[in-house]
């Protein structure tokens, strides 16, 4: 189910979403569940090859509860309902999570690294490798949530630190971004412009500012901006 989850996007369609891939992902346990009765077999995958929608990396969350309850022979109409009342949220989650979270902030991290003056080839292998580690830790980790929780996924979620690890992917992603504005515009580290110190200060400057956004009444942009002319005053200098 893992190997296959990859692959589940493979049959994307407007019908149906993800709903093919789901119930391909899902047959390995159908066929050890209904390995004796083929035609229960069949209706098991009709039904799971319906409408479905779920962010691609955490699909295991919903693809191991429910291949729990289809073993613990739970009715199907309650599935049903379950993989509904899953649908949307999964796919916001993962959203905010990887599109919004984990992959801008190896993004910021690879670029980082190249104005830093590092060589193109290892700033995408380390965008690869540390976006990809992140990438299989969270397919691993949601399947292992699934099958433990069955139908108390929803309850392990709101328990669980994913709250703390946003707000934390969110810092850092602000810490980048400041870090990144001077060295940039002022030529890098390997010219000596700017300083390491006011591309730090930004980007410490870039935390601030998100966290403050909403008492200050600050846009952030307007914070990163302001550094980033640190960063051309400091070239300038130079």
């Amino acid at each position: 189910m893992f190997l296959r989850s990859f692959m589940i996007q493979g049959s994307w369609n407007y019908r149906t979403l993800i709903g093919h891939g789901f119930a391909f992902v899902l047959l390995p346990a159908l066929r050890e569940i209904y390995r004796d009765r083929p035609a229960d077999l069949r209706a098991a995958v009709t039904r799971h090859a319906d409408v479905f929608n779920s962010h691609p990396y955490v699909i295991g969350i919903a693809a191991g509860a429910v291949a729990r309850l289809e073993a613990e022979a739970e009715d199907p109409e309650l599935i049903r309902r379950f993989k509904t009342a899953l649908r949307g949220s999964l796919g916001s989650f993962g959203d905010r999570l990887v599109w919004a979270g984990w992959r801008p902030v190896c993004a910021l991290l690879a670029l980082v690294l190249a104005f830093a003056g590092l060589p193109w080839w290892f700033c995408a292998g380390a965008f690869l490798g540390i976006y990809n580690a992140g990438h299989f830790a969270i397919r691993a980790w949601s399947f292992a949530l699934g099958f433990e929780a069955g139908r108390g996924v929803g309850q392990r979620l709101r328990a669980s630190r994913l709250i703390e690890v946003q707000r934390a992917l969110g810092g850092t992603g602000a810490f980048l971004l400041g870090l990144l504005l001077p060295v940039a515009i002022g030529g890098g580290f390997a010219t000596g412009t700017p300083p390491l110190a006011v591309a730090l200060i930004a980007g410490l400057a870039a935390i601030a500012g998100l966290r403050w956004k909403g008492r200050l009444r600050t846009p952030l942009f307007v914070a990163l901006a302001a550094f980033s002319l640190l960063g051309l005053a400091a070239g300038a200098a130079r």
